[in-house]
């Protein structure tokens, strides 16, 4: 029964996934959009750490080498959902905005022994503005309004792998399809009124491979390192565009209808990723991660602003009991973590930095399971209120169900 109320759960979240935009900030009107910043199992609460995480009970998109470790014969579904209420602002005035939508979608199970595979669905950029323009009519000192709106956003679909090379060391390796759309209405009134309305196509291929090497046990410490390369790629689109003008006595006039485009490819960085975890006594552990994305390689079309080279640094610590007895309280796990992210983005010679901080649970499902209902909450900025930008303040609740099944055991028959 459980097997079909979850898949029934995954047929319904993918067509949500689809169709939503989780996001509102203007930021998301250059690129691609914003990237989406969730992660899987109990990571978000760690500060979206987990380069050298290998838990075998959760899914880890960050390093594919962690998949070597699921166990035989467990089957790993997990889906997520997160809620954000967040305030724009600059020097003057400020708007609040609250949008939701599930994070991901994913699978895992083991091939045989060290050796697993995933597979899952997820927003990899997300796009949501609204913003008016004030243009000067030539010739005039008058001005006219451009209301530019956006939304949409790039979804990824994954297969990835990882397996034991020798005792202590994975390899594995993620192929990733991203596609989507973006589209982007632009309304002027100068007498008339003219709408251009723009469907922007992408699509393309991403690779990562990634490392993990478990050290020697000293003393009740467990490090493991971990490290991962991602392959430039160029994502190629199309764009279909429909424009008319409105004259002032309502009579409407269609200046292009559905005329296709193609659009330059939009070239995704060189990047790599290290990352230490290590576990004290089975009860603490903390992970530290560093990611360097290198943008300004890239060569593609800019206007205002330009592309800079993106570092991310995150840490996370997690508690939990051992108690010999079982007890509830004692299985829960206690997390915190902090992020701070450079951002590629430059405007006004302002680049675009963020942070957050964030605290989380993971709460068993039943006695003596390793489902989890994981539960986090983050509070950062992005932006800066300098060079008459905008900052953006943002609370966020995230909620991830994580089972673990045994779909492969053979029913024993007395």
């Amino acid at each position: 029964m459980r097997k079909k109320i979850l898949l029934l759960v995954l047929v319904v979240s993918g067509h949500a996934l689809f169709a939503q935009s989780n996001t509102n900030t203007p930021y998301s009107l250059f690129g691609l959009g914003v990237e989406n910043k969730t992660a899987t199992g109990g990571l978000t609460g760690l500060g979206n750490t987990g380069i050298a995480q290998a838990n075998p009970f959760e899914i880890n998109l960050f390093n594919p080498a962690s998949l070597s470790s699921i166990l035989p014969k467990s089957f790993l579904y997990e889906f997520g959902l997160n809620g954000t209420y967040s305030t724009l602002q600059t020097n003057s005035v400020s708007e609040s905005s609250t949008n939701g939508n599930i994070s991901h979608l994913a699978i895992a199970f083991p091939i045989k022994q060290g050796w697993g595979m995933s597979i899952g669905l997820l927003p990899y950029t997300k796009t949501g503005y609204n913003i008016d323009v004030e243009n000067a009519i030539e010739g005039s000192a008058d001005t006219y309004i451009t209301r530019i709106t956006g939304e949409g956003g790039l979804n990824k679909f994954y297969l990835s792998t990882g397996f034991k090379v020798i005792k202590n060391l994975s390899l594995g390796v993620d192929v990733a399809f991203l596609f989507g759309s973006i589209n982007q209405e632009s309304i002027a009134y100068t007498g008339s009124l003219v709408s251009i309305s723009d469907q922007n196509h992408y699509g393309g291929v991403k690779l990562k491979t990634g490392l993990q090497y478990k050290l020697p046990s000293i003393k009740g410490l467990e490090n493991t390192i971990g490290a991962t390369l991602e392959l430039p790629s160029s994502l190629g689109g199309t764009q279909t565009r429909t424009s008319y003008k409105t004259s002032s006595n309502g009579t409407s006039i269609s200046i292009e209808e559905d005329v296709e485009n193609d659009l330059e490819n939009f070239e995704l960085p060189f990047s790599y990723g290290v990352g230490l975890t290590s576990v004290i006594n089975k009860k603490i552990t903390t992970s530290l991660d560093y990611r360097k994305l290198l943008w300004s390689d890239t060569s593609q079309p800019q206007n205002n602003e330009s592309y800079a080279d993106q570092s991310i640094y995150a840490f996370g610590v997690e508690y939990v009991s051992t108690s010999t007895k079982y007890n509830y309280w004692s299985n829960v796990k206690y997390r915190a973590g902090i992020n701070y992210n450079t951002g590629f983005l430059k405007i006004s010679n302002q680049q675009i930095d963020s942070y957050f901080v964030s605290f989380g649970l993971g709460l068993p499902m039943k006695k003596y399971s390793n489902d989890n209902f994981n539960i986090s909450y983050s509070y950062g900025r992005e932006g800066t209120l300098d060079s008459n930008l905008i900052q953006e303040n943002f609370h966020k609740i995230t909620l991830n169900l994580n089972f673990v099944g045994q779909w492969f055991n053979k029913k024993k028959i007395d």
